[in-house]
């Protein structure tokens, strides 16, 4: 698998959503040979957050509505930040057995979360995390996003203080 390959794409995703001054989390979900679907973060930018249209659950959305078969056993989904709790319970629900990505999410990631004590869909999911792949380059991405003045999406949380401190 090109994990940096296809988390480039996730970061170009990502460059999309910072334009249009969202916060810049970009996905994607790829087989072994190529992007079988994307998001990118929306709902961020504005006074009033809406906080379900993720860049993974678009990315999950894009792939449901997908014509052609594929089989979600060979799928890996790649993701600038980690996945929060919903996002992690959607990809869980979805089947894909493998999540890449680049920057941890100190405030609200949800790959930690221990499975033991949740009911057996969740229990008993069989997902392979594999962090940190080109972390600095979403680094970076997000550092732009919390210095800039107009983004007041989570300015001054846990997040932006550990982004600006990196």
């Amino acid at each position: 698998m090109q994990k940096e390959y296809f988390m480039e794409i996730a970061i170009t995703q990502a460059e999309a959503a910072l334009s249009k001054g969202e916060f810049p989390v970009g996905c994607v979900i790829a087989d072994q040979r190529e992007v079988i679907a994307t998001g990118a973060r929306q709902g961020s930018a504005g006074g009033r957050p809406n906080e379900v249209d993720h860049a993974e659950i678009l990315a999950l959305r894009n792939l449901s509505v997908q014509d052609r078969q594929v089989d979600k056993n060979e799928l890996t989904i790649f993701s600038t930040m980690e996945p929060c709790l919903m996002c992690f319970g959607a990809i869980i629900l979805s089947g894909i057995p493998k999540i890449v990505y680049a920057f941890e999410d100190v405030m609200g990631g949800g790959l930690s979360c221990n499975l033991i004590n949740l009911k057996p869909l969740y229990r008993n999911a069989r997902v392979q995390i594999f962090p940190n792949v080109l972390r600095e380059k979403s680094l970076m991405l997000f550092r732009r996003f919390f210095q800039n003045p107009k983004n007041d999406y989570w300015k001054g949380s846990l997040l932006a203080r550990y982004t600006l401190e990196q």
